[in-house]
């Protein structure tokens, strides 16, 4: 029971020093607090505060710079992606140009060969009419010998000697 009289003794103490100021006593306390205060805050920024800041301030600056390349890397590559549209819209045009050139071409070329067809085709009337034509006189010629000739055996046999001169 020492231990409990002993403390009764203590909170009886406190009790009677707390009677002789009030609620806010001034003593030497109250600067003694304050300078605890400023050296705990002092302590505070240099071990914990600095660092920690530091390494938000690194991480911000580390977060803008990649920010500031991804820019960087989206501008080129929108850069590339327009001049390759343009690269193939040169491409293209020239594909059909190119297109274009060749199919004039294949045209001029089976017109060409069409228009040759047609005159070989017209020579080969015109050689076949001719020759027809020939025959025909041939034919004619040759029909108005023997016509002829008929006509004398006709007449010789018809008329006798007398046609003979």
């Amino acid at each position: 029971m020492t231990i409990w009289n002993l403390f009764s003794t203590v909170l009886i103490a406190a009790e009677a020093a707390e009677h002789k100021g009030g609620l806010f006593d001034i003593n030497a306390t109250l600067p003694i607090m304050a300078v605890q205060f400023v050296v705990f805050v002092a302590l505070l920024n240099v071990i914990f505060f600095k660092p920690l800041t530091k390494a938000i301030d690194d991480r911000d600056d580390y977060v803008r710079g990649q920010i500031i390349g991804s820019k960087e890397r989206l501008e080129k590559a929108e850069l590339a992606v327009k001049q390759y549209e343009q690269e193939l819209a040169s491409a293209r045009k020239a594909t059909q140009n190119i297109l274009t050139t060749a199919q004039a071409e294949a045209n001029k070329i089976r017109k060409e060969r069409i228009d040759a067809a047609m005159a070989e085709a017209q020579a080969k009337v015109a050689t076949a009419k001719a020759e027809i034509e020939k025959q025909k006189q041939d034919a004619t010629a040759s029909l108005d010998a023997e016509v002829e000739s008929l006509s004398r055996q006709v007449l010789e046999k018809l008329l006798g000697n007398l046609v003979k001169s």
